[in-house]
């Protein structure tokens, strides 16, 4: 793969690849590279995958990953060539999205996405049946397999989108209602295992599953808090993002993303401990864009102080990771964990909503309320 001009060297990327494989219960025994600008047939070269074969039978692998997203055909050929099973960056988080999906819409968003990934590869699963027959009344059973197979997917995907619009169609309702209420509404945006869910936890006093691991959150949590004037806000967690996520990945976690949308401020929650946390700010930046969320006020919450804090008094020449200047300034300082600084983001939330004119409502002890 040409690298240049890439944010991620090829020892990050395939340090994520590897805690990803981890996540989703594999052992990663080794792994191979190959800088290449050009990517043929079985995206790496024969020699490579040469290398690979014997490498695999030294280290008694069944499974290859590779980082990128594989063609339908690369993904064939490499199977056809090294003889066991061949997955992607793409199929490996769809497998750890299916292992950590737990409500209903969760699944439906996952399966949708397994199945459009799934839907281009079928071919090559009957590739073998497909000389035995064709032209005008000499139909083979491989076609009539991959036709078969096809309809049938097709079909799911059809069902799943109509679940999923019933789903968005009852989401739009609760946010209606939301909207109406004229509380405001913060969600926690951010790179995978940024802390995004502990911090949820530690300022709406909640038990969400909040685990050292990529993508512990798949489905969107709602709960109302107060701020420090005793106004009430809503906080929303969402799935997290990672680079290389596939556009269809993206798209299939369309009616999650939409939290996104009726949002009043979005908190971009960065692992500031993390040695790149610019280039994960950045990740979360450009899908915001994508998302077309830019123009929407953003609170920059650096987490894990406590970890930033430990790592610097380890670290005799004081070498930390750091965000770029402009961002850290813009940006609070805070360890859901310990605890840390959460009055002072609080403070902030409420602070950027009173300068955006925004509603709020203060709820006294005895359940009377007033306008901020």
């Amino acid at each position: 793969m040409n690298r240049r001009n890439h944010p991620w060297s090829l020892e990050d990327t395939l340090s994520e690849l590897e805690y990803l494989a981890n996540t989703a219960g594999a052992q990663v025994v080794g792994n191979v590279t190959q800088r290449a600008n050009r990517l043929g047939s079985t995206y790496v070269g024969a020699g490579k995958v040469d290398e690979i074969r014997e490498m695999m039978g030294d280290l008694e692998a069944d499974v290859v990953i590779f980082d990128d997203e594989l063609t339908p055909a690369q993904q064939r050929n490499l199977e056809n060539a090294l003889a066991c099973k061949v997955i992607d960056r793409t199929a490996l988080i769809l497998d750890v999205f299916g292992q950590h999906a737990s409500t209903h819409e969760g699944k439906l968003q996952v399966e949708l996405a397994q199945h459009e990934y799934l839907l281009p590869r079928l071919a090559g699963q009957w590739s073998h049946l497909e000389r035995l027959g064709g032209g005008i009344g000499t139909r083979g059973p491989g076609e009539t397999q991959i036709e078969t197979d096809r309809r049938l997917v097709r079909n799911r995907l059809q069902k799943i989108k109509s679940e999923l619009e019933a789903v968005r169609r009852r989401r739009s309702v609760h946010m209606e209602r939301r909207k109406k209420s004229t509380i405001p509404m913060a969600t926690l945006v951010g790179y995978t295992n940024a802390g995004k869910s502990t911090l949820f936890n530690a300022l709406s006093n909640s038990k969400v599953i909040a685990a050292d691991q990529l993508f512990s959150t798949l489905d969107p949590v709602t709960r109302r808090i107060r701020l420090p004037s005793g106004a009430q806000l809503l906080l929303s967690d969402t799935v997290g993002f990672i680079q290389k996520l596939s556009p269809k990945v993206v798209a299939a976690f369309r009616a999650t993303l939409e939290e996104l949308q009726q949002s009043d401020i979005l908190l971009h929650v960065i692992d500031v401990s993390h040695p790149k946390a610019p280039e994960q700010t950045r990740v979360v930046e450009e899908t915001l864009m994508d998302l077309g969320l830019m123009d929407r006020p953003r609170i920059l919450v650096m987490n894990k102080m406590d970890l930033m804090a430990e790592r610097s008094l380890d670290n005799s020449n004081g070498d930390s990771p750091s965000l770029p200047a402009h961002e850290a300034q813009s940006g609070i300082l805070v360890s859901a964990a310990k605890g840390w600084n959460l009055d002072d983001l609080l403070r902030e939330i409420e602070e950027t909503l009173i300068d955006m004119d925004g509603p709020l409502t203060v709820v006294d002890a005895a359940g009377s309320s007033r306008g901020l």
